[in-house]
């Protein structure tokens, strides 16, 4: 039985690496490539791949948002995280969002199929160079910490919130959540009062400890 696989990652370069990477194993055929968050989130929806080989940098609808939405609306597909950014902060958020796997992006062709392979087959998959202090720093998390801050969020206020964190104002927010921007301040209101959270410096700062914003340097921006 091969096993259909959905390409999300905005470099070109990126998806035809893992293409010729993926045409070497007969397990694997990959059905659809994603450059944004939001046609990977349409994709998903409609071609019901068995895994989502997802970049967390992706344009319009952050990675973040994407492995959250497809958790809570197809469940069925497995998401396995392919980035740049192995640190503690990025690892420990997506695995607490339910991703199944996490790899990072310098990792040789056997090892992505081996990550691919393993999550086929239920299990997790971290990169080998996650080291394994970050498996018992979110074994810790789990164990000290009953609900997370972001738990308290509905599902529009944590969409507010992200974007609000990558710097959009209430009327683009608006727009692309096709609320009134009436509407957005009212999401914002309230999610800064549950998060306890003052002003925007306070709420970008807050984001960028939980994972949810990347600062990427200048001169890695072409990994992507």
């Amino acid at each position: 039985m091969r096993h259909t696989i959905l390409l999300a990652d905005d470099h070109p370069a990126i998806r035809r690496g893992l293409i010729d990477i993926l045409k070497e194993d007969p397990f694997f055929v990959v059905i659809g490539e994603a450059s944004t968050g939001k046609e990977a989130l349409d994709l998903v929806s409609r071609l019901k791949p068995d895994i989502l080989l997802l970049d967390l940098r992706m344009p319009v609808v952050s990675g973040i948002d994407v492995l959250r939405k497809v958790k809570q609306s197809a469940k069925k597909t497995k998401v396995i995280i392919l980035s740049m950014y192995g640190t503690e902060p990025y690892v420990l958020e997506t695995l607490r969002m339910g991703a199944d796997g996490f790899i990072v992006k310098d990792s040789v062709p056997s090892e992505i199929l081996k990550a691919l392979h393993e999550v086929s087959e239920g299990k997790k998959y971290l990169s080998p160079s996650i080291s394994e202090f970050v498996i018992n720093a979110y074994i810790r998390k789990n164990e000290e910490i009953a609900q997370d801050s972001l738990d308290q969020l509905t599902p529009r206020e944590r969409e507010v919130f992200q974007l609000v964190a990558e710097g959009l104002g209430s009327a683009d927010i608006a727009a692309q959540l096709l609320i009134s921007p009436r509407t957005v301040e009212v999401h914002r209101l309230n999610l800064m009062r549950k998060l306890g959270l003052h002003n925007q410096s306070e709420l970008i700062r807050f984001a960028i400890k939980k994972g949810l914003l990347l600062i990427e340097p200048p001169e890695e921006k072409a990994n992507g």
